[in-house]
């Protein structure tokens, strides 16, 4: 591979080791991480030059962070990847491209890109180094995503567990739902938050809802199978929300039962969070301040 590295451009030598780097870190992890824990674990792994740390003049952003995230809008491309909210995945296929070495799985991701960007008729022409206006904005649209994630990650983190409570109980109503029982502190039974479609719950389903305000651990089956044992079939359905998000067990717990369970985890509550914020009154919107800001997107 050293010879392969050798004939390539800087920026690209880069990409080769930083994203093959991030994609077997997703594999070991189970398919998915945030995506600042997949860059703190490629820093970690993976030897960088002082040019590489260095920082982008305009953009004051890591040269080598930028470049990988350019260079992952191929393999999304190439469907090796996904990323949502913040959030890297791995697919089956990116997985199998593992086996063809660094090299060849970066450059087979650049090839689907490029047969992606001919099916859609795109002017611009892809290169070699990070010259293409089009991926750069996406590049610099993630960066600034994942940073306004993080901070809302971290804002949700600093809440307690009662907090966090209020705070979902808050979505609901602004969702429409009334919210005759929240639990007190203390032992609840099990259930956090009964939610109705009407001021009496007449209608049904009635909501219970299960929250966990556990930003750094994913939600276990034992989890989902403890709320479905409260639920009564016929009548209610289930709601668990978390701060964290679940695992790969629980979400199939969730989707083999025979009573409804939704799950919300950390990404989907930030998009009803945001969804519903016009709704929520001033005191609500205080739990989770937002400030919208728009920027030109991109064809990417």
């Amino acid at each position: 591979m050293a010879k392969e590295l050798e004939q390539m451009g800087r920026s690209k030598q880069t990409a080769v080791k930083t994203i093959y780097a991030a994609m077997q870190i997703l594999k070991e992890a189970g398919g998915e991480m945030l995506g600042k824990e997949v860059i703190k674990k490629v820093s970690e792994s993976v030897s960088l030059d002082d040019w590489e740390k260095g920082r982008y003049e305009k953009t004051g952003y890591i040269r080598w962070q930028s470049i990988m995230h350019f260079w992952t809008i191929d393999c999304i491309k190439a469907e090796y990847m996904r990323k949502n909210k913040g959030v890297w995945y791995i697919t089956d296929k990116g997985e199998k491209a593992l086996k063809l070495g660094a090299v060849r799985f970066l450059e087979t991701a650049t090839e689907k890109y490029r047969e992606w960007k001919l099916k859609n008729d795109l002017k611009n022409e892809p290169t070699d180094e990070p010259e293409d206006e089009a991926k750069i904005q996406k590049v610099k649209l993630d960066e600034l995503e994942e940073d306004a994630l993080d901070g809302l990650r971290k804002y949700l983190a600093a809440k307690n567990g009662y907090e966090f409570q209020d705070m979902v109980a808050a979505l609901l109503r602004a969702m429409g739902y009334y919210t005759p029982f929240i639990a007190p502190k203390g032992k609840d039974g099990g259930i956090d938050i009964v939610a109705y479609q009407d001021p009496l719950g007449t209608k049904a389903p009635r909501i219970k809802v299960q929250v966990k305000h556990h930003p750094d651990n994913a939600i276990t089956p034992k989890d989902i199978r403890s709320l479905l044992g409260l639920l009564n079939k016929e009548s209610e359905i289930g709601l668990f929300v978390t701060s964290g998000r679940f695992s790969n067990e629980a979400e199939r717990a969730a989707r083999e039962s025979h009573t409804h369970c939704k799950l919300i985890d950390f990404s989907e509550l930030i998009s009803l969070w945001q969804e519903y914020y016009p709704k929520l009154n001033d005191e609500e919107k205080n739990m989770l301040p937002l400030h919208p800001i728009y920027f030109l997107g991109t064809s990417e």
